[in-house]
């Protein structure tokens, strides 16, 4: 049987593809927010920590989409990113869960969707 026609069937492909468009476009727009607190003077340590980790992720997941998308690649990133999306995401709740900003309540959001999809 064909390598196509197993991946057709499965559906394995249009999965791995929209996961890791989202688990991208989530990293942008936290990498976004982040890129514009620094720019605003917040530095620290989390908030440095969140922005290397979505700016790793949006480059990382980029290539991923140069490569085809194989399994093992995504997989390969998915297993090493769960773990760094994890650590930003108790810092993004330690940190902003009780603050009165919705833009930090939206990176807050936006990194456990990254954390769930990854």
């Amino acid at each position: 049987m064909a390598r196509g026609d197993t991946r057709a069937r499965t559906g394995l492909d249009t999965f791995l593809l929209a996961s890791t468009a989202l688990v991208w476009a989530s990293a942008v727009i936290v990498m976004g927010i982040l890129a514009y607190l620094v720019s605003r003077g917040w530095g620290g340590d989390h908030v440095i920590y969140e922005l290397v980790i979505s700016v790793l992720t949006t480059a990382f997941y980029l290539f991923a989409f140069f490569l085809g998308a194989y399994p093992g690649y995504v997989l390969l990133f998915n297993l090493i990113f769960s773990y760094l999306w994890l650590v930003a995401v108790s810092f993004t709740a330690s940190d902003w869960t009780y603050s009165n900003s919705a833009l930090l309540h939206t990176a807050e959001a936006f990194s456990f969707i990254a954390l769930l999809i990854v």
